[in-house]
């Protein structure tokens, strides 16, 4: 009879560890609440448990093999930054809870790295066309764009408008998954809420800490092209919208939020978006700013707490 050895199962953890840190899956998780409030907000009330469950399976697959995308796309430049002594984790930042970049440090090897992603977007795929075939060509959209995105680092800041579309992708294909025909207004509205949300909560936040690093490399970000009093401008611009579109997105959903709803999600963009952001446009330091990111990381998720308790209270 042949007994496993006490250490592999540590050592098993170990390694998909550090595949989870490839994904960034903490942040991951997180940002899967991005598309269940869209599609909850579209349909109106809870999918059928086959499309539940099918749906969760593939948000995952895809958050996790376009996350690992962009560190494979990226990952000669991240070398570059690892042999110059960069890449440090940064014990407050929601993407480095594991460690930052596995690939680029040498920890997991590029050809482990290709078939992680390979495999959980085969799975998205899938799942993704089992749901609605429009929903697989949105997947593959957000991979292309993903990887336009990384290599526009060097070459413009527009780079942040590709990376605020990529965002919006999963969240329109959970509508799409739910929804064969949603109405237009309604995506629209959908698309520019969230795009607004990650360009001025996460995109130029991110860069923001990021911006010696990305000196030294001659980097082109908003920060770095245009100054951190224009980048904090670009922020609450960006985040005032967010606020409006995030009652607008309630307003055209078929559920009804009455004004204790709609004042509480007002208070959700004034705690997790708009108060960071005024900070960091007063004191400018990568600190504000990585508070920011990690603050407003958390949107979709209270966003989807506030739908769920909506259907709670009028159930």
């Amino acid at each position: 009879m042949t007994f496993m050895p006490a250490s592999m199962p540590a050592t098993f953890l170990r390694r998909l560890q550090l595949f989870f840190a490839l994904s960034r899956t903490p942040h991951g998780l997180i940002d899967m609440a991005a598309p269940a409030v869209a599609a909850l907000l579209c349909l109106g009330r809870f999918p059928s448990l086959a499309v539940t469950a099918v749906g969760l399976v593939t948000v995952f697959a895809g958050y996790t093999a376009v996350y690992a995308l962009n560190d494979l796309v990226d990952y000669k430049v991240d070398r570059r930054k690892a042999d110059a002594g960069g890449l440090r984790n940064a014990g407050s930042d929601l993407d480095a809870v594991i460690i930052r970049h596995p690939l680029a440090k040498g920890i997991l090897s590029f050809r482990a790295g290709l078939a992680w992603t390979g495999g959980w977007a085969l799975v998205a795929l899938l799942g993704a066309y089992w749901l609605n075939p429009v929903c697989l060509y949105l997947f593959l959209s957000g991979a292309i764009l993903e990887s336009i995105y990384c290599k526009l680092w060097q070459v413009t800041p527009l780079r942040a408008l590709v990376n605020g579309a990529v965002k919006t992708l999963g969240p329109l294909a959970a509508v799409y998954a739910v929804n064969p025909s949603p109405a237009p207004l309604f995506v629209v509205t959908l698309f520019f809420w969230l795009f607004a949300w990650e360009i001025g909560g996460q995109n130029i936040p991110n860069d923001w800490t990021d911006i010696e690093e990305d000196r030294r490399f001659n980097a082109q970000t908003i920060p770095i092209r245009l100054g951190l009093p224009r980048a904090a401008l670009i922020i609450v611009g960006c985040l005032v919208g967010a606020l409006f579109l995030n009652i607008a997105i309630l307003w055209v959903s078929p559920l009804s939020f009455g004004p204790v709803f709609m004042i509480a999600a007002v208070g959700i963009n004034l705690l997790l978006l708009l108060h960071p952001a005024f900070v960091l446009g007063e004191q400018a330091q990568a600190a504000q700013a990585m508070a920011l990111f990690n603050k407003a990381s958390y949107y979709p998720l209270a966003n989807l707490v506030l739908v769920l308790l909506r259907m709670a209270y009028e159930a």
